[in-house]
């Protein structure tokens, strides 16, 4: 469907950094503030000591903590973090699904409303859920397509997403429903909704990513037919403040 390399270029491409600098074998991300995804160093080669040191060294060059994204693939990287310290935080799932196979159920009208940029209540939704400016900056980097929902449940809001388009791949972000609007259905019309506006806007595969031990998430995008595509983790060191 599509390969890890488009996964994680979606990735940058539809979350990116503020900016993306190349030390060595590493990317290294100035996350600003805007959280995990955007604050971590990730390579494709192989690395020495040295090199995992050149990456601390540049990453507090952006006033952040040692951070690194270590993909499937990457059994010795892992090894050798963990040998210096790093634990894993938030391994994490990768899913998608062709675009047409989302849009084979109707969606009740006025359920989900695509606007951009993100209304005062979605904002309010994002930040009750611990996404702040610092997220929405994120959101607004996109180069690409992007759009923000917003659900309603009952004329009142339920929640919110982000999505954005990198290439022909659409992905979903920051998907967070208000915990008295939860068990109502929502989580699957933004997603169907989400493929709407992404087929719309030129996307022919949808992709989303959540946590390993987020089970509702989990559960919700298997039970839409969207298959495994990858993941990774996150190795970081527990004693060092967290600046990301």
């Amino acid at each position: 469907m599509i390969t890890p390399d488009q996964l994680y270029a979606a990735i940058d491409g539809t979350w990116p950094a503020a900016q993306f600098v190349t030390t060595g074998p590493w990317k290294l991300r100035d996350g600003q503030g805007g959280g995990k995804r955007v604050s971590a160093a990730s390579t494709d080669d192989m690395v020495t000591p040295e090199d995992i040191q050149t990456a601390v060294e540049g990453l507090a060059g952006f006033g952040q903590a040692p951070l690194f994204m270590v993909k499937p693939d990457q059994s010795a990287l892992d090894a050798q973090l963990a040998m210096l310290g790093y634990e894993v935080i938030d391994p994490c799932n990768a899913y998608a699904a062709p675009v047409e196979a989302m849009l084979d159920t109707p969606v009740p009208r006025v359920t989900i409303l695509p606007h951009w940029e993100p209304l005062a209540i979605a904002r309010e939704i994002w930040a009750e859920a611990g996404i702040g400016p610092a997220r929405v900056e994120v959101m607004k980097r996109v180069k690409g397509p992007k759009v923000t929902l917003l659900g309603r449940h009952k004329d009142k809001p339920a929640g919110v997403a982000h999505v954005g388009i990198h290439e022909n791949i659409a992905m979903l972000h920051a998907l967070e429903i208000l915990p008295h609007q939860r068990r109502q259905g929502m989580g699957q019309w933004f997603m169907r909704v989400a493929a709407i506006w992404a087929r719309d806007n030129g996307a022919d595969v949808l992709t989303v990513i959540c946590t390993k031990a987020n089970d509702g998430a989990n559960a919700l995008y298997t039970s839409l037919g969207m298959q495994a595509v990858g993941g990774y983790h996150y190795r970081y060191l527990p004693y060092e403040k967290d600046r990301t």
